[in-house]
């Protein structure tokens, strides 16, 4: 199925029947007319073989997130959601693309996929609906941190131009500094300016305000963390190691480490932080990291490296990492600091899943 506001345009083909595909267009959002349609199709492959054939559906994943799957798959509809960056498509310069190319290739990707190829595409593990909405709260906690920095920064920006370089939107006294303050040349400030000051501090304070009760409900949350089945309380054994606090127990949790992985491979592909080799030939050098997984867990994992060497300096990750910056030189510290936050990754999941003790790693009761 090939999704947009509008319109689904459903790209069908009756494997016993033959290789021609029959196109379908569906008003969007219209979940009883799809169902309808797949009945339709149902009957015509019945009446022409004989057989009662099972619908198996897929489709990228996108805006229209995962409703439309478990909509599918509560009627009974096998269904499936596809990494769209996974497929294979022409190289040519200039390739043509149509919402009918798109069709035809996701049915061949997912006729590919049933026979059992290795690595024709990327199949999306769809969360639940608790699952998803569970990580909502961390995110939403990183939108308004950063929507406040951005007005603190006007408010800032719009007083340096004034002269002002030491007034703190964020400081308990903001209101009152506010009446006392002169620009640069000695005036007051001008009644306009003095005007929208006010009215970003107000935002500023409604961030404020919005900021602490997210907190809360994250705190909350935290404190239900489910126990698994091979480490109890996950949430609780990575708060208990310095330098990890509640945002980053949190957010780890919520944007990765609650999903299954096979093996640490899997984590680091699944945050991006995977190498991407180039070898042919006599060519063997390494183009970075995938960026190919979650762009919230890899950022995550990155930051939180840069503070596990301040706080975990005798860990043995840390050495390495210092290790590795001196054999190489101090020009490979911000390439050496992703490949420390693939091994931190791994390690906290192995801590988290499995108990497996961080070597050298410090506790908060230590």
């Amino acid at each position: 199925m090939e999704l947009s506001r509008s319109t689904w345009l459903v790209t069908a083909l009756a494997t016993p029947v033959g290789s021609k595909m029959s196109r379908h267009q569906v008003r969007g959002g219209d979940m009883l007319g799809l169902l309808e349609r797949f009945s339709d199709l149902q009957r015509n492959v019945q009446h022409r073989t004989g057989q009662i054939v099972p619908v198996i559906v897929i489709q990228e994943a996108g805006l229209d997130g995962f409703w439309i799957h478990r909509a599918l798959v509560a009627e009974g509809v096998e269904s499936h959601v596809v990494d769209p960056a996974s497929i294979a498509v022409s190289r040519r310069h200039r390739r043509a693309k149509t919402d009918r190319i798109d069709g035809e290739a996701l049915v061949r990707t997912l006729m590919a996929w049933k026979r059992g190829e290795p690595r024709v595409c990327s199949m999306v593990c769809v969360p639940t609906p608790e699952e998803e909405d569970r990580r909502r709260v961390c995110r939403e906690l990183k939108t308004l941190i950063g929507e406040r920095i951005r007005h603190v920064n006007r408010l800032k920006g719009l007083f340096f131009a004034q002269g002002i370089d030491e007034y703190e939107p964020r400081n308990k006294d903001r209101r009152e500094r506010l009446e006392n303050l002169h620009t640069g040349d000695g005036r007051a400030l001008p009644k306009h300016l003095k005007a929208l000051a006010l009215r970003e501090l107000e935002i500023i304070e409604l961030l404020n305000q919005q900021i602490e009760a997210v907190k809360a409900e994250r705190d909350a949350l935290l404190e239900q963390a489910p126990v698994s089945d091979s480490a109890p309380e996950p949430v609780r054994m990575l708060l208990e190691l310095k330098g990890i606090g509640a945002g980053f127990a949190g957010a780890l949790w919520t944007e990765g480490l609650f999903r299954q992985f096979a093996n640490r491979r899997q984590v680091a592909a699944y945050a991006g932080l995977a190498p991407t080799p180039w070898k042919s030939g006599t060519i063997n050098h390494e183009q970075g990291v995938s960026k190919a997984g979650n762009p919230r867990l890899r950022a995550i994992a990155v930051e939180m490296a840069w503070l596990w060497l301040r706080h975990q300096p005798d860990s043995a990750l840390a050495r390495w990492y210092h290790e590795r910056v001196r054999r190489l030189g101090p020009r490979t510290r911000k390439v050496t600091i992703v490949a420390l936050a693939r091994k931190l990754l791994v390690a906290l999941w192995k801590y988290a899943t499995s108990g497996v003790v961080i070597e050298g790693a410090r506790t908060k009761t230590v």
